[in-house]
């Protein structure tokens, strides 16, 4: 037996599920047998992502685990970090033009 944690996480909520499992573990069994999705009902073991320790696995059901990992349930992003990167630019962008005409309108 090994123990290897389990991780969920929302923004305002966490839970870290310690637990004991044999030797040729996936990834797949271990979030099964945390049942952490009992608190978490919005996780879908069968199509979410997961990762260990904050790098993703390809396969879940095939990944084998090694003693003291922590498997980690990836929620969907709400928006492509580069599109807000980039809106924001866009954003600050127009301020500095905004300031810019308003200092010459000034002058």
């Amino acid at each position: 037996m090994m123990s290897v944690e389990v991780a969920y996480a929302l923004p305002d909520e966490q839970k870290i599920v310690r637990l004991n499992v044999k030797e040729d573990c996936t990834v797949y069994e271990a979030v099964i047998l945390s049942r952490i999705f009992e608190s978490f009902p919005q996780i879908q073991p069968e199509t979410d992502p997961m990762g260990i320790f904050g790098k993703a696995v390809k396969d879940p059901k095939t990944t084998l685990l090694n003693p003291g990992d922590r498997v980690e349930i990836y929620r969907p992003l709400l928006a492509d970090p580069k599109e807000i990167r980039a809106r924001k630019a866009a954003e600050k962008a127009a301020r500095e033009a905004q300031e810019a005409a308003e200092k010459d309108a000034s002058s």
